[in-house]
């Protein structure tokens, strides 16, 4: 790999941690960026699950020490995130993707809607429609799961459910989104690590590029709350389900 084309997936991860911070879809810039600087789809995928993980990582202990988390409501989640994930990447090879694969950008299409119209996005938590332990025991290993097997747009499900179900603030529903995804990044990590597929010295470098932009993406999101975290996650549930929708068509 070329100097010029190392150093442009490093910058890719970097705008990466600062979007998915926020509200998500960092995907959306390095695995385009991996895939132009020549990786195989497994490496593709293998290396960005080891620089994902440095950008949710980071996140989480910014929004953590920002006071919007803590490690009794963040582990849970990550404990249900990751086993959902593991079952996942498990089964991945005999679900039928391709009935998942067409679905998505619907639903997608209609998270965004729900972000846009519903005034529960604020930074003021609602009366929550799901008891914690249940939401815990259900939803958030099943969203996990489906990171396991497919992954893009997890991230906007997370939020989805504690803003819908457990009437959390965008905040806090962005910090507990970040504990579930370095979950389900980390256990994806480690399937794919036994395989080879990782290509080490791009990731790392990849990951440290995506641990400052997360960084600064979570000050940026502590700042500016439901007024910067609702229209980049509409905007990240379109992008997303275009995407997906264009590769239906054999667009992209």
């Amino acid at each position: 790999m070329s100097p010029d084309t190392f150093l442009f997936c490093v910058a890719a991860a970097l705008a990466a941690g600062f979007v998915d911070a926020i509200a998500g879809g960092g995907g959306l810039v390095t695995v385009p960026a991996l895939t132009l600087a020549g990786l195989d789809p497994v490496s593709t995928l293998a290396t960005n699950k080891l620089q994902s993980a440095f950008g949710s990582g980071s996140a989480l202990r910014a929004f953590a020490r920002a006071g919007q988390v803590e490690a009794g409501e963040a582990r849970p989640v990550a404990i249900g995130a990751g086993l959902g994930a593991l079952a996942g990447a498990a089964l991945v090879a005999h679900l039928p993707l391709r009935f998942l694969a067409a679905a998505l950008p619907a639903a997608l299409a209609l998270a965004a809607l729900y972000f846009a119209l519903s005034p529960k996005l604020s930074d003021v938590a609602t009366r929550p429609r799901m008891g914690q332990a249940r939401f815990r025991a259900l939803v958030v290993p099943l969203v996990g799961f489906y990171d396991g097997v497919f992954g893009p747009g997890a991230g906007s499900f997370y939020m989805l459910g504690f803003v819908a179900l457990r009437g959390l603030g965008a905040l806090k529903a962005t910090a507990l989104t970040k504990a579930a995804n370095f979950a389900s990044n980390l256990v994806a990590l480690a399937l794919l690590a036994a395989t080879g597929h990782v290509w080490w010295s791009l990731g790392l470098a990849m990951g440290a590029a995506q641990f400052v932009g997360a960084r600064l993406g979570a000050r940026a999101a502590i700042r500016g709350g439901a007024a910067l975290i609702r229209p980049m996650l509409v905007a990240i549930c379109l992008a997303v389900a275009g995407k997906l929708a264009l590769g239906q068509l054999g667009v992209l």
